[in-house]
């Protein structure tokens, strides 16, 4: 790889820390913490918490008609999405142990938390449920296909990619004949290595 582009990248990542320490600062201002998966806020938070909700009249009342009739075809997008997350899973199970890569854990992808927000109505805590359950099998099911693509084809594309993943950063560019089987073998490795690095 460039080394120009290594030091981007390197700078890249030392930006999304310095974020994360960002989001644990807020975190703090917001006056909760987490530990192991269970969320806490203070009694005084929870307490103002409960005097925000919109009550659940209002909230329907307040609801345009035309987002009622659509309501249900977004819902109806949960069996797609339960069946994408079962194959996907299956997937994975077969084949990732065939080429020695470690299976993706599901449950890192599957923060579905919001529903214990004490501001939120039931009807809101359903919908950030169900939003939640959509996104994390996206991001459950991306991880699985870039791995997937790292060890199978990691070329970047001629064209500007819209939002790749950052497996995506490192693969050989497109045209370089010169490096890709070495390159290639290292991406695959890499791949491999993290079944080590989990055990």
């Amino acid at each position: 790889m460039n080394e120009r582009i290594a030091g981007i990248i390197g700078n890249i990542h030392e930006l999304e820390k310095q974020l994360e320490v960002e989001f644990a600062k807020r975190r703090m201002e917001l006056s909760f913490t987490v530990t192991d998966r269970v969320v806490k806020f203070e009694e005084h938070v929870l307490k103002r918490h409960r005097e925000l909700k919109m009550r659940l009249s209002h909230y329907i009342l307040g609801a345009r008609p035309l987002m009622l009739i659509t309501a249900p075809v977004i819902y109806s997008l949960i069996l797609p999405f339960m069946l994408l997350d079962l194959f996907v899973t299956v997937y994975q199970w077969v084949c990732f142990p065939v080429y020695g890569m470690p299976l993706v854990r599901r449950s890192d992808y599957m923060v579905i938390d919001r529903g214990h927000l004490a501001y939120l109505n039931v009807i809101e805590k359903v919908n950030c449920m169900y939003c939640s359950y959509g996104n994390g099998v996206i991001a459950y099911v991306r991880e699985v296909a870039s791995m997937t693509e790292q060890y199978w084809c990691p070329i970047k594309h001629a064209r500007r990619v819209i939002a790749t993943h950052d497996r995506y950063r490192q693969f050989v560019d497109y045209g370089d004949a010169e490096h890709y089987r070495t390159e290639l073998e290292v991406l695959r490795a890499q791949v491999r290595q993290k079944r080590d690095d989990l055990s």
